[in-house]
């Protein structure tokens, strides 16, 4: 069982995790909202680097900044 259970984590994602998910998710929202709701196959790299700029800013921010407490 994972440690994330054990501390009260039920999807059972490390935080930092969580904000990797949260960014994609913040990233592909503000795309679809830019593309009319639809993602053409065409825009799929410019779309995956963006959610990679995305990813790499929270990778890069301190691991203090991603404490939930």
């Amino acid at each position: 069982m994972s440690d994330a259970y054990v501390v009260g984590q039920p999807d059972g994602l490390s935080p930092l995790q969580v904000e990797l998910r949260d960014a994609i998710a913040r990233e592909l929202h503000a795309q679809l909202a830019l593309r009319s709701e639809r993602i053409e196959l065409s825009d799929v790299p410019e779309v995956a680097y963006q959610v990679t700029l995305r990813v790499s800013d929270t990778l890069h921010r301190p691991l203090s900044a991603l404490d939930p407490s």
